[in-house]
């Protein structure tokens, strides 16, 4: 399967990579993490070029990794810098290394050639620095499934009234019409259910009572970045046009990581701008995404074994489906502009 391989995917929560290091799978490559000196992370091919050991199975020393086999030492670029009992350090006694970056709570790796990392395609989220808003952090959820079909579960707000009716949906959004926009790596799906009952996950605040407004953003950077914007107000209060800040708002983020053709890790997490500093809230609010996103992901493993079983399948298209065919042509169009790179070409 074709990847986009010039973007940044995220490998792991920046606070999983401790003391020691941590290896974590990417578009099939394997890639161990690392501290060096001063707390910045490394990120380097997991595989010690003398024996084939896995970095990762070593430990950071000096601020590089020393292999756990034989003890030669690579820096956070690559390069030998240690070999015991030899002075002569071979030239291709390096690894690859990867360029990294720290953004939202995670690690981003560029799966390009490193010297081709742009850090203006790193998404992000003014919220998430603004002490008004709760961060929360939240789990690595494993998915087996393919990344894209978690991306199409992202773009697509009508599933939510039937999958996840004890958190995030309830039957009086069935049949509200969804609206996309696609414009560069963006793919935006929005609407807006009106003088209606909270969902659960409001109401349970319980600082909401009678009808309400509530609105769903679903914010797709492509390929594996998903931010959606949803909350609720008193009915009347602000309508489709108005500040979305006067009633009680989430931004639930989804940073996808492929690690390989059939399987994906959701990094997810909230951010809110009620109830800062109330871990109860926090508990409960993450128990709810917890039972939702287990919920997605019970779905998706089963499709993912459905398409795997009938692989000349044609699904029937449906008019719910234009923002995950709008998400879809931007990946496909991202990949085709890459195959003939030749910096692409280098770093595989």
């Amino acid at each position: 399967m074709a990847f986009i391989r010039n973007c940044w995917y995220p490998a792991a929560f920046s606070s999983a990579v401790g003391e020691g290091p941590l290896r974590r799978t990417v578009l099939g490559e394997n890639i161990v993490l690392f501290r060096g000196e001063g707390g910045a992370i490394a990120a380097l091919d997991d595989l010690c070029p003398h024996r084939m050991a896995p970095l990762s199975l070593g430990r950071v020393r000096g601020g590089g990794i020393e292999c756990g086999y034989h003890g030669m030492t690579f820096d956070g670029r690559g390069a030998c810098v240690r070999i015991p009992g030899q002075d002569t350090i071979p030239s291709r006694a390096r690894v690859r290394s990867y360029a990294v970056a720290e953004r939202l709570g995670l690690v981003w790796v560029w799966m390009g050639a490193a010297e081709e990392a742009e850090a203006s395609l790193l998404v992000d989220l003014a919220q998430f620095d603004d002490p008004a808003w709760a961060v929360v952090p939240g789990e690595a959820l494993a998915i087996g499934a393919n990344y894209l079909s978690l991306a199409d579960n992202l773009c697509d707000p009508s599933h939510v009234s039937f999958v996840h009716t004890s958190t995030l949906g309830n039957a009086a959004s069935v049949g509200v019409p969804v609206r996309s926009r696609a414009e560069g790596r963006e793919t935006v799906v929005w609407r807006w259910i009106l003088d209606a009952p909270a969902i659960p996950v409001f109401a349970q605040t319980g600082l909401v009572q009678g009808s309400v407004d509530r609105w769903h953003y679903y914010h797709y950077h492509a390929p594996c970045v998903a931010i959606i914007d949803f909350g609720t107000a008193p009915a009347g209060l602000i309508g489709p046009d108005g500040d979305r800040d006067r009633g009680l708002r989430i931004f639930a983020v989804h940073c996808i990581t492929p690690v390989d053709e059939g399987h994906c890790i959701d990094h997810w997490f909230h951010l809110r701008n009620f109830g800062q500093g109330d871990a109860a809230l926090d508990a409960a609010l993450n128990r709810s995404f917890r039972t939702a996103f287990d919920e997605d992901k019970a779905i998706l493993e089963a499709i993912e074994t459905e398409e795997s079983s009938r692989p000349g399948f044609r699904p029937v298209q449906l008019a719910i489906d234009a923002a995950p065919n709008r998400m879809r042509h931007i990946v496909r169009r991202l990949i085709e502009a890459e195959a003939a790179s030749p910096a692409l070409q280098a770093a595989k």
